[in-house]
């Protein structure tokens, strides 16, 4: 596996709570995201230091926002991405100056107004409308604010594989390239919009470092050609995030080592980057944050139903959205309780395949089907493991109106 993932036993620090855990007398169940901040540290320290100096890494808050993820995260990072004026609120609860950088595609007007108030470093354009409206409310205001614009390229070939798929096709992100030539004439007459450079984000979740770093040289070649457009001598090429984990093996992780190897050797070989006219930004999020938590909860009942056999837990995709949005397997981690406090006998699975499933009334709440274990019993705990991305941040928390998980940080 990759050096630079965290090779170590990602449940250790959910382990370590759960030895000190006291359970209350009142029978609630333990159900917990439990983040360990010291491993987020050292990773995010690591992911960053292997970057070219001509890269600089922003967080991308929508992966976990919480306050103790991003304040840990801080002090490695060049700054913040966000996605909405919330987001650019919880930056700057952390810190008064750290660079923010406001995308998406639906900004509202008192969302860019605020955000020009909160000082952010750039925001980045989804659409000539937009660049409109933004020039107008600069020009009512006298505030400047730098801009790149989103561009959905058109690929010439197929995108590299990648769970989802954000340009190259149809999507709501960016303009599309034909639209550069109305957005230069727009920029020119512009008094307080600075044009800075472009945001190309095709890919998500990317796996393969050599296909990456292959899109990457596409889009310098590409943003290359657009820079006589808009008069840039330099420019900031945004590659967005998109680099992937893999749910599915765990030690097949996107190799971090070599992708950065090769952002040097195209440092040492690309013309724009040698004469330090372009600067690269990357926007990761998944790949920065999900190794650091773990999902705990503690199984409530066993049952077979129509020749299946199900897992059930305490809590479901209220709290934990991410492995019925993507639809797959979640890893996970069995942790047997010697515990058990019925006069009757515990239900058990045992060398069989088992679905786990949440306590929601929609067959949907699944964390994972037709997985095979050797042994499972009411009261044991289930550990999801990669769960500090996109868990607890894009689940819908109040849905039935159970209990909300504990927060736990390390």
């Amino acid at each position: 596996m990759n050096e630079l993932v965290l090779t170590e036993d990602w449940t250790r620090a959910a382990k370590s709570w759960i030895q000190g855990y006291e359970k209350r007398d009142t029978g609630e169940l333990l159900c917990a995201f439990v983040y360990d901040l010291e491993s987020l540290r050292k990773h995010a320290r690591d992911v960053v230091q292997a970057l070219p100096d001509y890269c600089r890494m922003y967080y991308a808050m929508k992966a976990n926002s919480e306050e103790p993820i991003l304040n840990t995260i801080y002090p490695y990072v060049t700054g913040f991405e966000t996605a909405s004026i919330g987001e650019i609120r919880k930056a700057r609860a952390v810190s008064a100056d750290v660079p923010i950088i406001f995308g998406g595609p639906g900004k509202t007007d008192e969302e860019l107004r605020e955000a020009v108030l909160l000082n952010v470093e750039r925001i980045h354009v989804e659409s000539l409308h937009e660049l409109r409206r933004l020039i107008h409310l600069t020009e009512r205001s006298g505030t400047e604010v730098t801009v790149l614009l989103r561009v959905n390229i058109s690929m010439d070939r197929d995108l590299p594989e990648a769970t989802l798929q954000m340009g190259g096709r149809p999507t709501q992100f960016g303009m599309e390239a034909g639209s550069l030539n109305e957005a230069a004439r727009l920029l020119k007459g512009a008094r307080y919009v600075r044009m800075a450079g472009f945001h190309l984000h095709t890919v998500s979740n990317q796996m393969d470092a050599d296909e990456h770093l292959a899109l990457i040289d596409r889009y310098i070649n590409t943003v290359e050609s657009w820079m006589p457009m808009f008069k840039l001598d330099r420019l900031i090429l945004n590659a967005g995030g998109g680099i992937g984990v893999n749910y599915a093996d765990l030690d097949k992780q996107f190799d971090w080592q070599r992708f950065t190897e090769g952002l040097h050797q195209l440092g040492q070989s690309n013309q724009l980057i040698t004469s330090g006219r372009l600067v690269m930004n990357f926007e990761c999020g998944r790949y920065l944050a999900a190794f650091c938590g773990t999902y705990v909860t503690e199984v409530i009942d066993v049952k077979h139903n129509h020749g299946k056999t199900y897992v059930i837990v305490r809590g479901g995709t209220q709290h934990f959205r991410l492995p019925v949005s993507w639809k797959h397997n979640h890893p996970f981690e069995i942790l047997e309780q010697d515990r058990w406090d019925y006069p009757f006998p515990r239900p058990t699975a045992a060398d069989a395949p088992v679905t786990v499933v949440g306590q929601l009334c929609t067959p949907k709440d699944v964390f994972a089907d037709h997985v095979h274990l050797p042994k499972v019993r009411s009261g044991d705990l289930l550990l999801f493991i990669l769960a500090g991305a996109y868990g607890w941040a894009i689940s819908h928390h109040d849905f039935l109106s159970h209990p909300h998980p504990q927060l736990v940080y390390i």
